[in-house]
């Protein structure tokens, strides 16, 4: 069902690492350390500037892979990865996008399940990557018969 799609790519689509954002999603998550919103602190580190929590890249915005239609509901978010370079930079621009990486499915007591992986790119203006971001989603059979109608 969406094996047709391992390879494809979304087009980049440039985000910010915005100072208000950031404070609001470390309150979000309850990590109050000061790295991701006091400038003081920020300067004083070893990055000599504020950075984003690990997590913070679910927010950005990594465009469409066309042709892949996954519906809003019903789909099981099974894990996540992270991997990075260097931290994120409070007010840095970013270019990020997605790829389809692999599809396979397996049997289960709920029928045959799908699991989807797809790699999220962060990368800096001159293309060197930042941070990679791997998620499987898991797409029940429900949902997938569901989808076909």
């Amino acid at each position: 069902m969406f094996a047709e799609h391992i390879g494809k790519c979304s087009n980049k689509v440039k985000n910010v690492v915005e100072r208000g954002a950031v404070k609001k999603f470390a309150e979000a998550i309850g990590d109050p350390h000061p790295i991701y919103w006091d400038e003081e602190t920020g300067k004083k580190s070893r990055y000599q500037r504020n950075i984003a929590p690990p997590t913070f890249p679910r927010v950005f915005d990594y465009g469409v892979i066309e042709g892949l239609k996954l519906p809003s509901k019903g789909l099981i978010h099974g894990e996540q990865r992270f991997h990075y370079e260097r931290p994120l930079f409070v007010g840095e621009e970013l270019y990020c996008y997605a790829k389809v990486e692999d599809y396979y499915e397996k049997k289960s007591s709920m029928g045959e399940l799908g699991f989807l992986v797809i790699t999220n790119y962060g990368e800096d203006p001159s293309g060197n990557v930042i941070f990679t971001s791997t998620s499987t989603i898991i797409i029940t059979e429900a949902v997938r018969k569901a989808m076909v109608v």
